[in-house]
């Protein structure tokens, strides 16, 4: 792999995980919660958002290793969900905007892969490619229902409030939940014939 792939690769999964972290505290601040935009986290800027490790080490250790699973993360924006006028709905409502808005870019990405002047632009196809493979993956990833995921918190809102409190002591183990998962490869399997299906609905092979 050269460098101008890991600069794209990179450059996408930049703009995948600020657009996530950026619609959690825009929707949040459009229910209530006025956290992010205070400590000014509302803002699509990406020296605000970048996190070292999660944002280019990783990813960048992930790529040279040729690794079948590339994640990274941005810095988590603030959301106080007791400020949100309704914090059990709402709860869901943030959580599903980071997910929501990579669903939106690997469809829009798809859509300008159809386009026949890029068959003149290989670089420019290499970055759309990306673009809709790692919004697919920040997704569905986000989507799974382990804390401090969002899928975690949409299953929070969900569930009566006794089993959500008792299911939220979990996060403290979440981080170690999911790398041994990763390291099984449980997730791969998982995510990526989600992606696959996803991408034959787009069309692509």
């Amino acid at each position: 792999m050269n460098i101008i792939h890991m600069v794209i690769g990179i450059a996408a999964l930049l703009i995948a995980a600020i657009a996530h972290e950026f619609c959690h505290g825009f929707v949040a601040y459009k229910l209530g919660d006025s956290t992010a935009k205070n400590m000014g986290r509302l803002t699509l800027n990406p020296l605000v958002h970048i996190d070292p490790i999660g944002s280019i080490f990783l990813p960048l250790v992930l790529i040279l290793l040729k690794s079948p699973f590339v994640f990274g993360w941005a810095k988590p924006v603030p959301v106080n969900f007791f400020y949100l006028k309704h914090p059990r709905r709402d709860m869901i409502l943030v959580s599903l905007a980071g997910p929501g808005i990579n669903l939106f870019l690997s469809m829009f990405a798809a859509a300008l892969l159809r386009l026949p002047f890029l068959r003149e632009a290989p670089y420019l196809s290499l970055f759309l490619v990306s673009l809709l493979i790692v919004n697919l993956v920040i997704a569905l990833f986000n989507l799974i229902p382990i804390p401090p995921l969002d899928g975690s918190r949409v299953l929070m809102g969900i569930l009566p409030y006794s089993y959500a409190r008792f299911y939220a002591r979990l996060e403290p183990y979440g981080f170690v939940i999911i790398i041994f998962l990763l390291w099984l490869g449980v997730l791969n399997k998982i995510i990526w014939p989600i992606i696959r299906y996803i991408l034959s609905m787009y069309g692509i092979s």
